[in-house]
């Protein structure tokens, strides 16, 4: 596997926002669910999770910055924690080249090794599911209940897939030791491959009588009302993941994960552009020339809004802090109103009399007035916010 700082595009020094944005963006880009099942995207989303997960822990990321993955295994020395005994090298080759892979070679720790029976457990598999989210919901955060099919363990034989009253035994094409070792003899010594075994599938165990419930399986699918928490400020490309809440393994494996992906409904009242959201009022010629008080929809609600004598079509009203939070909360964007006047289509014979009257005391608008028209909305958005 890559540098995990190579692997996320980071130097050394990256601190924990910088680490947690670049892993946002790269988690989105590779997510499954958004590459059509591609195999290549979804080792990569593992990747980039498993660089995430040891580089946003201080302990594991000091672990990684001086001694490597091995470090992280307890290999680094006296000092590592549950990796290896360093005194076997056998645990150090399959360490470094995998059970499954390059065992090394035979004549430096003899042929006649001791075998240790194991069981393999699979992890189940992780559950995605979609959760819809209003705009006022993005803005203060909620608490959501779902009803989840979900693998659990299944309850008469306990989750190891037997029979009632039995238990799995020892695989005899193995030993127990979940694999089998083919030696082959070159120049350079004995080399030896390992393989899983094919008859119990790696997990060092075979079921002789499986039960009726679950089928061997060790697990059996029933609804479940999971509780997600869902921060306020969050956008589609976030997504939450619920840690060992998903499948029970077959077998009493471990559980997988629950990643919820979010959809941001569409909301008639505004639009959205990162923390800040934008609305459109219209207001009549009178409200324009002559200005107004108006109410205006928010986050929090309804605001008064005074419109001020002369304001043009197009032009804005700036609500300050009443967008949407950052997702750290530290933050909040503004709501920005853009004034639309609106020119009546139908008018009755009092209208058109009082514009008729109108016309013949109106004066056309400056040269300066009408060259700022041809400006776009954002050219005029971004002067406000500059001054210039």
């Amino acid at each position: 596997m890559a540098d995990y700082y190579e692997l996320l595009g980071l130097s050394h020094d990256a601190d924990l926002e910088e680490i947690k944005k670049r892993y946002r963006k790269l988690a989105f880009k590779y997510h499954p669910d958004r590459n059509e099942g591609s195999k290549e995207a979804e080792e990569l989303f593992k990747q980039v999770t498993e660089a995430y997960e040891v580089l946003c822990d201080p302990e594991k990321r000091s672990m990684y910055d001086r001694y490597g993955e091995q470090g992280l295994r307890g290999s680094a020395g006296p000092g590592g924690r549950g990796g290896f005994d360093p005194a076997d090298p056998r645990a150090i080759f399959e360490q470094m080249f995998g059970a499954g892979g390059f065992a090394g070679f035979e004549d430096l720790f003899g042929a006649g090794g001791a075998r240790t029976q194991r069981t393999a457990s699979r992890k189940g598999k992780t559950i995605r599911i979609q959760v819809s989210l209003t705009l006022p919901e993005v803005a203060h955060g909620v608490k959501k209940t779902l009803r989840v099919s979900i693998l659990g363990k299944c309850e008469p034989c306990g989750g190891s897939g037997a029979k009632s009253g039995t238990q799995p035994v020892v695989c005899p094409g193995c030993g127990g030791a979940g694999e089998k070792r083919h030696v082959q003899r070159s120049v350079f010594g004995q080399f030896v491959s390992v393989q899983p075994c094919q008859n119990c599938h790696g997990e060092g165990r075979v079921i002789q009588e499986l039960c009726s419930a679950c089928r061997g399986e060790g697990r059996t699918r029933g609804d479940e009302e999971i509780e997600i928490e869902v921060p306020a400020g969050v956008t589609a490309e976030n997504f939450l993941t619920l840690r060992g809440r998903g499948n029970v393994g077959p077998r009493g494996g471990p559980r997988g994960d629950i990643a919820v992906l979010l959809e941001i409904e569409d909301d008639p009242r505004f639009s959205r552009d990162g923390s800040d959201i934008f609305h459109e009022l219209p207001i009549t010629f009178s409200q324009a020339a002559l200005g107004d008080e108006v109410q205006v929809p928010t986050m929090e609600g309804t605001a008064q809004v005074t419109i001020p004598v002369g304001i043009q079509s197009g032009d804005h009203l700036n609500l300050k802090e009443l967008g949407l939070p950052d997702l750290n909360g530290h933050v909040r964007g503004d709501q920005i109103i853009r004034v639309v006047v609106w020119t009546p289509t139908d008018l009755n014979a009092q209208q058109e009399e009082a514009l008729g009257n109108l016309r013949g005391v109106e004066t056309l608008a400056p040269e300066q007035i009408r060259r700022r028209t041809h400006r776009g909305f954002w050219s005029r958005v971004k002067e406000a916010f500059t001054g210039g």
